[in-house]
């Protein structure tokens, strides 16, 4: 094989594969940032749900404040049932105090609502309080789980800059800037492998000779529709492309 050829396809494995350590590496704040919010988020409902018990508390006592008036009321308005003159106005009397009992009643079923409320509203802060220290585990184990994917991530990236550096000292300079040129133009992706007498890249079939040149990769060709380096890959004899095949059905 040419050695530039050798070179630029190492040399796009390199850059493809520091493409994607330095996609993971800028992931992490936004995934660190998730993983935080997530854990505020749990946070956050636990301490609203705290307020509402609170507040349901408060209800439920100003609720039993009410009856306790409406109470104190109907304990009056029945003492003075005694002081009456008429039948009209011991009727009238008797009326007020069951409309004031119906009050009671229909303020009762508001406080038996509130009751309910409470108890559900205290299962689940009973739950989040025993899955907290949890939470902040398992997020604080991310957390450190990502920073030493990161870490390694950044080594990797380190080494393989170095090794992009020597695969371009040992380029030619033409094909060097070749390369970088067809890399921003093509987004990354400047070689590109021939198959069955097509570029793989942009699948347009290749003249008959550039084909059998580009077989033999003794020499640096381009693509005549997408400029990319062309190299070729010989296919595994036939007998073994079957006993792969069966290798694949079997399982």
């Amino acid at each position: 094989m040419h050695p530039d050829l050798k070179a630029v396809i190492e040399l796009q494995q390199v850059d493809l594969r520091i493409g994607e350590l330095t996609t993971q590496i800028d992931a992490l704040p936004t995934q660190i940032q998730a993983l935080q919010a997530q854990l505020n988020d749990f946070i956050h409902a636990h301490e609203e749900r705290k307020k509402r018990l609170a507040a349901n508390q408060k209800e439920r006592k100003d609720l039993e404040g009410e009856i306790k008036v409406i109470q104190e009321k109907i304990a009056k308005h029945k003492d003075q049932l005694y002081q009456v003159k008429t039948n009209e106005q011991y009727r009238a009397m008797l009326k007020e105090i069951a409309g004031e009992e119906a009050n009671i009643r229909k303020i009762e079923d508001q406080l038996l609502e509130k009751m309910i409320e409470a108890e559900d509203i205290q299962k689940h802060i009973q739950d989040a309080a025993s899955r907290l220290e949890g939470e902040k585990a398992r997020v604080v184990g991310e957390v450190e789980r990502l920073q030493s994917e990161r870490q390694a991530d950044v080594e990797e990236r380190d080494r393989l800059e170095a090794r992009r550096q020597e695969l371009q000292a040992a380029l030619d300079e033409s094909v060097r800037k070749l390369y970088e040129r067809m890399r921003v133009i093509r987004q990354g992706m400047a070689v590109a492998e021939v198959r069955d007498g097509l570029c793989t890249a942009c699948n347009v079939r290749l003249r008959p000779q550039v084909y059998n040149e580009a077989r033999t990769n003794e020499a640096l060709l381009t693509c005549d529709n997408c400029d990319r380096i062309l190299y070729y890959v010989e296919p595994p004899p036939e007998g073994e492309q079957a006993g792969d095949q069966s290798a694949k059905t079997a399982v």
